[in-house]
């Protein structure tokens, strides 16, 4: 599943290609009104029959996993810092979609605000994730909630990383490709991320790459590549490979 980055170029022509069939194309970078629902709602990929069907199958045994950690789980955020449990953020969703997304919270709690017309990230040493919650970003055990998301039908459990509206609406106006990474629904786990680029930034270079990957995904997702990116991010979970932060 080495798909090399030079995929991306005939991705993108494919994606903008359906995106004129149906009159939604246009050339530049895109104000941000014009990325209402209306932008995403015509957008057709093809996707493989079955996905729904694994997406059930693996996230109830993934439930199962989840609700065995939870005492653990709880007890240590409880005793790290003070505040409820799990997160709940606002996140965009397939078709431009907005979702409620759930995580175990692994930050303090404050009133974190963009600064600088930029959204707030969650960057590398971060000084608002507490010891516990740096653990569990480490095994990725702070995503698990979001198997709620799956079997609810918001996401998916191999797609692109859904982020919060904010950080999307950023991405929005950087890129005029970003939005066809919502063609298909959101993931816990995607292509970009078991390539190495997950967590946040605001590099323009790393998030190019992570977009392209993405589009890869869209564009060939099949049954086999969702095994793949499963089984690889189960990998580096046990090998403490996930490049978290």
């Amino acid at each position: 599943m080495d798909l090399s980055i030079n995929d991306v170029q005939t991705v993108r022509e494919k994606l903008q290609q359906e995106s004129r069939k149906n009159g939604k194309h246009q050339e530049g970078h895109l104000a941000e009104s014009s990325y209402k629902l209306s932008r995403y709602k015509n957008l057709k990929v093809r996707q493989y029959k079955g996905k729904r069907a694994l997406d059930l199958a693996l996230g109830g045994l993934a439930l199962i996993f989840c609700l065995i950690l939870f005492p653990f789980i709880a007890i240590g955020i409880k005793l790290s810092s003070k505040g409820p449990v799990f997160f709940k953020q606002k996140r965009t969703g397939q078709n431009g979609s907005t979702f409620t997304c759930y995580k175990f919270r692994t930050m303090k709690n404050g009133d974190w605000t963009s600064q600088n017309g930029k959204p707030d990230i969650t960057l590398e040493d971060d000084d608002r994730i507490f010891l516990f919650g740096k653990f569990l970003r480490l095994l990725n055990l702070d995503e698990l909630p979001q198997i709620i998301n799956v079997l609810k039908g918001d996401m998916s459990l191999v797609g692109p990383r859904p982020y919060p509206v904010d950080e999307c609406a950023y991405w929005n106006s950087t890129f005029d490709d970003f939005f066809y990474r919502y063609a298909v629904k959101p993931g816990i786990t995607g292509f970009s991320q078991v390539k190495g680029y997950r967590g946040g930034t605001y590099n323009i270079e790393h998030m190019r790459k992570r977009t392209d990957y993405d589009l890869i995904y869209v564009q060939k997702n099949t049954f086999f590549m969702d095994l793949y990116i499963i089984m690889k991010t189960v990998t580096k979970m046990v090998n403490l490979d996930t490049n978290a932060h």
